[in-house]
């Protein structure tokens, strides 16, 4: 009994606490080790009750990266306890609005909260149907862009203050990107299939701890497996259930798929994010598909949840 109670020890993530502050019941996050923030369960429907997806992974309490940017995350990045003045880099999957439609209230409470480092951004270079980070961050926050007010953040505008800078990665190809890291992490990212918009599979290493956000894909590159092999945590959108079939399988993988990559990559955990209306409900379904392949921990995630690594 003694073995057994280790074993489940070492397997099973820590969950955070829950902190009250006021009314908000808001999971505080461990002050040491890598945790795994979800900022947003959601798809980018308005009717599933969860932000759309979103997630920020802190180290020693200090938050240092932001994935996707979703419709709602810098509300609950505020409610996490996050410093945006912590961030070392903010990535995007893709630059669709369901991922990047926060990425100007981050520039904005960056330069309220005073910050004075540069804040990098990095995601997928564009083609002729799809714009790349560099020109996103121009639409958005440029002279002539949506919010031109916050033009101060981009060069050459951005001179003695604090500085957003793009940093694309090209999403076509096998090619393992991995040239960026800082003091506290470092991040790799290898191109994926989502239909005809390039995106990206990112992975950060920190604290010792490799997490692989797999984003939008339906893995048609078949290059997860090895980019995610012995990760700790594997954060996979479940965007579709066991029986879609046509366009959807396109764009995204099923939960069949899922645990037949979770095995044979040998990763600690697998955590479901982008939970939409069409996989709700269906929770048992999924659990099935999967454990029939993985028997390692899986988690559905819902907003704000915080895990240990």
């Amino acid at each position: 009994a003694q073995t057994l109670a280790l074993f489940l020890v070492a397997v099973v993530p820590a969950y955070a606490e829950e902190v009250i502050r006021g009314n908000d019941r808001t999971p505080y996050c461990g002050d040491e080790g890598v945790w795994l923030q979800i900022l947003g369960a959601g798809g980018a429907e308005l009717d599933d009750g969860e932000t759309t997806a979103s997630y920020a992974v802190f180290l020693d309490n200090s938050a240092r990266l932001i994935v996707d940017p979703a419709p709602g995350a810098a509300g609950l990045f505020d409610r996490s306890g996050g410093r945006v003045n912590d961030l070392d880099a903010i990535v995007l999957s893709h630059t669709g609005a369901e991922r990047a439609a926060d990425l100007p209230a981050f520039l904005l409470g960056a330069t309220l909260a005073g910050r004075n480092r540069l804040l990098p951004v990095l995601g997928p270079a564009g083609d002729k149907d799809h714009v790349g980070v560099a020109a996103l961050l121009e639409r958005l926050v440029g002279p002539a862009g949506a919010f031109p007010a916050l033009a101060t953040t981009l060069p050459p505008d951005a001179v003695g203050r604090f500085r957003a800078s793009a940093r694309e990665v090209t999403a076509s190809g096998q090619r393992r990107w991995s040239d960026f890291s800082s003091a506290n992490l470092r991040l790799e990212a290898i191109p994926a299939h989502h239909g005809e918009v390039p995106a990206l599979i990112w992975a950060v290493t920190v604290g010792g701890k490799r997490i692989v956000f797999a984003g939008d894909t339906n893995n048609l590159r078949n290059n997860l497996t090895a980019f995610a092999k012995d990760a700790d945590a594997l954060v996979i959108h479940h965007s579709i259930p066991e029986n879609a079939r046509g366009t959807l399988t396109e764009f995204h993988m099923a939960p069949g798929q899922i645990g037949q990559i979770a095995a044979e990559a040998g990763v600690r955990m697998v955590i479901l994010g982008h939970r939409m209306n069409r996989t709700r409900g269906r929770e048992t379904l999924t659990t099935q598909a999967i454990e029939a392949h993985y028997q390692g921990s899986l988690i559905f995630a819902n907003d704000l949840e915080c895990w240990g690594l």
